[in-house]
């Protein structure tokens, strides 16, 4: 089995694009390059992600930063792990403002990590994208979209098209000039041509979406499906 490296070359998905996709081309020129991300050249944890992915959910960044700091002072670590999130209770979490529900969320993620169930960054590297959405999606409070962000901006893979998510379907729409955005349906056969640079696509549709301006990196949590 292949193994996958985190990124992908740029200029070649640049190069397919504006070759497949005349419309889409036109707003790639109009935009200029979009640099590698830098999530792929960072160190990453998987399970340390997925944790704070549920605390991030609907919440605002700085809301969200907060309650992350007192969950670490609270574990005396900044390593969000089965080991560490063991160290304290339930009540703890709540008074930290982690809800009832992404408390539950984490003791589910910290047990399936105990149980050996989230592969680890290396054995992620062999395995191709759908198996890691199947892998990691059973996880309570992690859906489709939260491990999509994950292939994207932190394992780097080519070939991801987040349909369900309202940034790329509303890049779609402008890029087509549709009346309404495309359905995740009609949006996965329309991604056909963007392959295997499908990821570098959503990031010029994100950027359509917000007026061909703004940052990338991260899309804004409103845009989650989870």
């Amino acid at each position: 089995m292949p193994r996958h490296a985190r990124g992908f070359d740029v200029q070649a998905a640049w190069d397919h694009l504006v070759r497949r996709d005349r419309r889409l081309g036109s707003w790639m020129r109009r935009i200029g390059p979009l640099p590698p991300e830098a999530g792929w050249r960072s160190s990453f944890d998987p399970v340390d992600a997925l944790a704070r992915a549920i605390l991030y959910q609907q919440l605002s960044g700085k809301a969200a930063s907060t309650i992350v700091g007192r969950v670490e002072a609270a574990i005396g670590s900044k390593r969000l792990h089965h080991d560490t999130l063991s160290r304290v209770d339930d009540a703890t979490l709540r008074a930290c403002g982690v809800s009832g529900n992404k408390t539950l969320a984490l003791r589910d993620l910290a047990a399936r990590e105990a149980r050996g169930e989230i592969p680890g960054l290396r054995r992620m590297s062999y395995m191709d994208p759908d198996q890691i959405v199947e892998a990691l999606v059973p996880i309570r409070g992690i859906g489709r979209w939260t491990v999509e962000m994950m292939l994207m901006f932190r394992l780097g893979r080519p070939d991801v098209l987040p349909v369900d998510d309202l940034g790329v379907r509303r890049g779609a729409q402008l890029v087509d000039g549709l009346e309404v955005p495309p359905t995740p349906t009609v949006l996965a056969a329309r991604g056909h041509a963007w392959g295997p640079y499908r990821t570098y696509a959503s990031l010029y549709l994100w950027r359509i979406a917000d007026g061909a301006g703004g940052d990338v990196t991260a899309p804004r949590t409103n845009r989650s499906q989870d």
